[in-house]
Formats: C-alpha cells, sequence, structure tokens
C-alpha cells in the first residue's frame, strides 16, 4: 500500500546523471510517518545514486518534498534541519575522536537539554555505545562503527532516516542486531528508507519495497508480495 499525497517523503520522476549518463530514470517513491520502506537491487543499479539526491548531494530533476516542503528549495543543511538524515555507506565517522564525541556532532544543531535527552536515547539503542563513549571511533568494530553512525544520524531527532547498506561486511550476527534495531526505529516515530543488498533482512522488516535494475525501479509494493515475486526470489533470495 503507497503511502500516498500526504507522505512524509515523496518523491515524482526523479532523473539524475554523471555528465551524460543518466544513472537513474523516472524514480518514484513515497515514505510515510513511522513507516519502513526499503529499496533493494544489486551494485550499481542506482540506490546510493538516489539517496545522494534526496539529500542534495547530486542534482536532479523532477520533483522532491519533504515532510510537505519543496526539496529544491532546501540546501543540505535546510534538509538536516528539517528532519531528514543520511547514514553514508562508508559511515564517515571522525576515528580520532571518541564515541560520545562524534555522536555529539550529530546534535550540533539542536538545544543542549534536547542533545543530552537524544544521547539517552542513542545509549539505549545502542547500550555498546554507551560501553565504549570513551574510546577512540576508529578502534570500534565494523558493527560497532555502523551502531555509532546511525546514532549519530538519530542524535539530531530525524523525522525520516536514510540508511546505505548498513549491513555490508558485518558478520550475520550483528546484522541481524542492526536489523533488529531499524525495526524498533518505527515505534519511536522515525521513519526509514533503507537501501541494501541483502534483501532477505531488508524485505523482512520493511512495510514496503521498491526493485532497483539498471536506475529504473521495476517493482513495488507491500514487501511480503515483493519478496513473493518469482523474479525477485530468483534473483535477491537465492532461490528459484
Amino acid at each position: 500500500m503507497s503511502s500516498g499525497p500526504n507522505a512524509l517523503l515523496s518523491v515524482l520522476d526523479a532523473h539524475i546523471a554523471y555528465g551524460k549518463v543518466e544513472a537513474v530514470r523516472a524514480a518514484s517513491l513515497d515514505v510515510a510517518d513511522n513507516e519502513i520502506v526499503t529499496i533493494i537491487g544489486a551494485n550499481g543499479a542506482g540506490k546510493t545514486t538516489l539517496l545522494n539526491a534526496i539529500m542534495g548531494i547530486l542534482p536532479v530533476t523532477g520533483r522532491m518534498t519533504f515532510a510537505g516542503q519543496d526539496l529544491a528549495r532546501l540546501e543540505i543543511e535546510d534538509r538536516v534541519a528539517s528532519g531528514l538524515s543520511l547514514v553514508p555507506e562508508h559511515r564517515e565517522l571522525f576515528g580520532a575522536m571518541n564515541v560520545e564525541d562524534n555522536l555529539r556532532l550529530g546534535a550540533f544543531r539542536i538545544a543542549k537539554a534536547a542533545a543530552a535527552t537524544s544521547l539517552e536515547r542513542v545509549y539505549a539503542l545502542f547500550p555498546r555505545l554507551k560501553e565504549r563513549r570513551r574510546q577512540l571511533a576508529g578502534t570500534l568494530s565494523g558493527g560497532e562503527q555502523q551502531m555509532l553512525a546511525m546514532g549519530r544520524a538519530l542524535m539530531g531527532a530525524p523525522k525520516l532516516l536514510m540508511l546505505d547498506e548498513p549491513s555490508l561486511g558485518l558478520a550475520p550476527i550483528i546484522v541481524a542486531d542492526i536489523f533488529r534495531t531499524i525495526g524498533e526505529l518505527r515505534t519511536s516515530g522515525v521513519s526509514v528508507l533503507l537501501v541494501e543488498q541483502n534483501a532477505q533482512a531488508a524485505l523482512q522488516i520493511a512495510d514496503r519495497a521498491y526493485v532497483m535494475e539498471l536506475g529504473e525501479f521495476i517493482l513495488n509494493g507491500p514487501a511480503k508480495d515483493v519478496a513473493a515475486d518469482a523474479r525477485v526470489a530468483a534473483s535477491y533470495l537465492g532461490f528459484a
């Protein structure tokens, strides 16, 4: 079920190019309040490109709105201030700073009291970060670094958290923890747009799903219906 015209995020007919090469064509999607939406597809399909365009990192033609605002009118900082946040694939942490200082950087736009509240929420969501709060970010394990990247993004109390390949390079037990946490975000009032090559894990926690191939959405719908599609099962879930 689509979230329709009252969507928190709405992307309509997006076209994104690198020079003369069109990486994303005629892409339309929406995300509602308290909803998890996933975009699945092979490496190079255009998933990261679309997230970067929504965040304002790449130019795009088409119409994109967030929380009722035309994103074309907003710089990256304004998109963050309006409640849009991206956890990039490579996390981009400050390795020479400790965990807590990295987290506090995510709250630089909000009041000190609100930042303190956000910090406690992040520590409740990721108890391991509280244990490691004085440890340098660069010395954390891959899973802990992913938790820190997510925690930093959540410090600013976003309405929509966009996650780019959060399971990349992580052990299965850590992936399970990360995805369980993503599922819990819905109950705390945070919507999620999840780009993920681990289609099976993504489809298990998502409400709706989009399948992207060669820069275009070829299928979308309730996650359980997308998971049951024969082509998706054969191409992304490892069985025919």
